[in-house]
């Protein structure tokens, strides 16, 4: 290794094909870094022109591919047609809140009564409940839907079915051979769905189906019959958007475009709820995917986690401009507080808890640490830690658990394999997150089980003492014109990173704390530029003392870049993932070989 990285990281770069850079660039008309990073993606060539203009159209399959689409259209025909109040079921978190919301305001486009019913995490927990549905059915709905949840819900489903209401499932979470008995079940993870398209969220599931009971509208020419204007559902797009990149889903062929067309609509005319949500949070135009997974997500998810489950779904389907204001307000005030419980909580689990770093998961567990809040304690350490990790939270015997998992381990499988072998009391997700209900006597059982699920794994887990970049830039690359090329390939998210740098023998000028923990600092390169960076939560961390002192040495810094936009003035930022000091004589990168 040539570089003594602080965080104790090995810097590898990412292989291309020279070749293939080569004939990027001669026939794409490509700048020389956007072709090796396409050569890094393993982009194929007849797909390269649809990958940087995603686009709708060219990746909507026929709706009709997914399991049961058709007859789920036809019921939900018959209760338009019928005029049946119609029930939704939604989750509380993101993706539950954007499915909700999504099919709310189709069906209130087009004069139907609807009712939603999103359940309290603490005292309900996820998923329809007998309580849920007979407040539904009480209230008058005559046709059930649940979205983001339904599809290991058989005891609710099949009650149900005695109270002679059909209940459709719009779902994207691991479902076991077996399903319950609903009246129609789309799911892109079932396993007799044959559409390869178990990458989508919920919210894409929903938009799905709403292009196929569009199409059928139309068709029979319901709309014209009814003097109604049919719904432009890419309108919808930058619901779907947020729940895709919130959920954490590949960023891949639909969901690419998905999030692509969606952020255009949250630049033009997006959601009432979003748009004052946006505002609220101080977000400008230049909305990104960075906006969506950290800044309008948490608060949007903190109704759910320390707030009002319902707040999320009633801030996109309300369109009384008051109401919704009060709504992203106190999403705002719950937000805060979550900040602090989580800060207090995580504080607390890594003074008192001993992390062993030989195992390839974490699980940690404690008596009545707040159920709202585990689910981000358990990404945040499965982020400093890079494995698969469970937070659980006990109370009378019986545990409620979060897990987040990294890429190569399938979690929400792992977990229906453990409510299948009786192991825990119930559970679900999919690949990358999940939850579960476990006793407290089985514990040791449990983590047995995910000892020998993850030594099975066909996968190798990704190791966490390695940091991958693209490619080595110079100081004078960090300017508005480069950053939009390299954007070029957004959105970035899951399954699209976004490209990673190394700029090397930079000069420390000088730093200073932000927010008592972020650190910004300036650096001179070789060559006279000026780099402005900033290195989040790096207070506490060996980045500190590096990025504070007035070291003369050379360093060198590896991140990503980012555009900051302020009244007006826009400049590129570079941040910072890790720093490294140059060995005498040496300031070459090692590289990988395969």
């Amino acid at each position: 290794m040539n570089y003594n990285s602080v965080l104790g990281k090995d810097w590898i770069s990412k292989t291309f094909n020279d070749e293939k850079v080569k004939f990027l660039k001669e026939n794409f008309n490509l700048s020389d870094t956007l072709s090796k990073l396409i050569a890094i993606r393993n982009i194929r060539l007849e797909e390269v022109k649809m990958y940087l203009e995603p686009k709708i159209k060219n990746f909507l399959p026929n709706p009709y591919i997914l399991k049961d689409m058709e007859k789920t259209v036809l019921r939900a025909i018959k209760a338009i047609t019928n005029n049946e109040k119609i029930g939704i079921f939604g989750d509380y978190d993101v993706d539950g809140a954007t499915s909700t919301a999504i099919l709310g305001n189709y069906f209130k486009e087009i004069g139907r009564e609807i009712e939603i019913y999103i359940p309290d995490r603490k005292t309900e927990g996820y998923g329809p409940s007998e309580k849920a549905f007979n407040k539904l059915i009480s209230n008058g709905s005559n046709l059930i839907f649940t979205v983001d949840c339904g599809t290991l819900s058989f005891e609710t489903i099949s009650y149900s079915r005695t109270k002679n209401i059909d209940v459709i499932v719009l779902d994207h979470h691991q479902a076991e051979t077996n399903l319950p008995n609903a009246y129609s079940l789309i799911n892109p993870n079932r396993y007799d769905d044959e559409s390869k398209l178990n990458y989508l969220c919920a919210a894409g599931v929903c938009f799905m189906f709403l292009v196929a009971l569009n199409k059928k509208l139309r068709e029979i020419e319901w709309f014209k019959k009814n003097n109604k204007i049919e719904p432009n559902l890419i309108n919808y797009l930058d619901l779907v958007a947020l729940g895709t990149v919130c959920d954490v889903v590949p960023l891949i062929g639909l969901n690419r475009a998905f999030v692509s067309q969606g952020l255009e609509i949250m630049r033009k005319r997006s959601n009432p709820g979003l748009k004052i949500l946006k505002s609220v949070c101080g977000i400008e135009n230049n909305i990104t995917t960075y906006h969506l997974g950290y800044i309008l997500g948490p608060r949007i998810n903190a109704g759910g986690r320390v707030g009002k489950c319902s707040h999320g779904a009633n801030l996109f389907l309300s369109k009384n401009s008051k109401e919704i204001f009060k709504i992203a307000s106190e999403l705002e005030r719950f937000n805060n507080e979550r900040k602090q419980i989580e800060f207090e909580m995580l504080d607390k689990i890594e003074k008192k808890i001993t992390i062993d770093k030989t195992k390839p998961f974490i699980i940690l567990s404690g008596h009545n640490w707040h159920s709202g809040i585990i689910g981000i304690i358990a990404s945040r350490i499965k982020d400093k830690y890079n494995k698969p990790t469970i937070i659980i939270s006990f109370h009378d015997g019986l545990g409620h658990a979060s897990a987040r998992s990294v890429v190569g381990f399938d979690i929400g499988s792992m977990i229906l394999s453990a409510v299948q072998s009786k192991i825990l009391k119930k559970g679900g997700g999919h690949k990358m997150a999940g939850g579960f209900t476990i006793e407290e006597k089985k514990i040791e059982e449990f983590t047995n089980f995910l000892s020998n699920k993850i030594s099975k794994t066909t996968k190798k887990l990704v190791k966490d003492n390695f940091l991958f970049f693209d490619t080595k830039i110079s100081p004078s690359a960090l300017n508005e014109n480069f950053f939009l090329d390299i954007n070029s390939l957004s959105p970035f998210g899951s399954g699209n990173p976004e490209p990673k740098f190394v700029i090397e023998n930079l000069k420390l000028i000088k730093s200073s704390v932000v927010a008592e923990k972020h650190i910004k600092s300036i650096f001179s390169g070789q060559d006279g530029s000026t780099i402005k960076s900033v290195t989040f939560n790096a207070i506490k961390t060996n980045l500190e003392s590096y990025l504070l002192s007035k070291n003369s040495k050379k360093i060198n810094i590896f991140g990503k870049l980012s555009l900051n936009e302020w009244k007006g003035r826009r400049n590129v930022e570079f941040i910072i993932d890790d720093i490294s000091v140059n060995k005498a004589n040496n300031n070459s990168v090692p590289s990988s070989n395969g």
